[in-house]
């Protein structure tokens, strides 16, 4: 070897060395501030993520709630045919004031039964209750940062049997008597969710 090429290999060695000890001296890890901001960042996300996530649920449960009354206005609308086809139009009463989650082939899971005049808290969230002092199905929501309450304040969602007469008018001439047009399965009052 040249005394050219050991100057060379020893002037590369001594680069080396000193790029090397350059290199772990700032490759050892965070710093403090690099740390604090990608956790600042992280957190940032994870809020963001997780207020997305709630809101979604809470449009789920409100959908999940829509169709069981879809299913029980179903249910409804295939009794009162079925009194219809029997010869009993008229004879719809009993439906009104009935549970309906009778009318269901299988009750939802998330159905707890029959109470007297039961409130939001003797109801866990996100479940149906019959109250058999007003005759009416109650869904209590387990989300409600988008539920408005109603009149009586409470946060749930009440529905009844709306049973839907008409006049008689024949040849032009009301005959004084009221004949049924229609059952409809819906809240007690507005329901303003969302």
């Amino acid at each position: 070897m040249s005394i050219d090429n050991k100057a060379t290999s020893g002037v590369s060695a001594s680069l080396r060395t000193r790029h090397s000890a350059l290199g772990t001296r700032y490759s050892k890890g965070f710093s403090l501030i690099e740390l604090v901001i990608v956790v600042a960042i992280v957190s940032l996300l994870m809020s963001v993520l997780l207020d997305r996530v709630w809101y979604y649920q809470e449009m789920a449960e409100k959908t999940a709630m829509e169709e069981t009354v879809g299913a029980l206005q179903s249910a409804l609308s295939m009794r009162h045919g079925k009194n219809y086809v029997r010869g009993n139009p008229d004879d719809i009463s009993p439906m009104s004031t009935e549970n309906p989650m009778k009318w269901l082939q299988k009750l939802p899971r998330n159905y707890s039964g029959e109470f007297y005049d039961p409130s939001p808290r003797s109801v866990a969230p996100g479940n149906w209750v019959f109250d058999l002092r007003t005759r009416e199905l109650i869904y209590v929501p387990d989300r409600t940062e988008h539920f408005v309450p109603g009149k009586d304040g409470k946060k749930w969602v009440r529905f009844h049997v709306n049973v839907q007469y008409e006049q008689v008018v024949r040849g032009g001439i009301n005959e004084g008597g009221k004949e049924l047009v229609g059952t409809v399965f819906e809240p007690t009052e507005p329901v303003n969710w969302f």
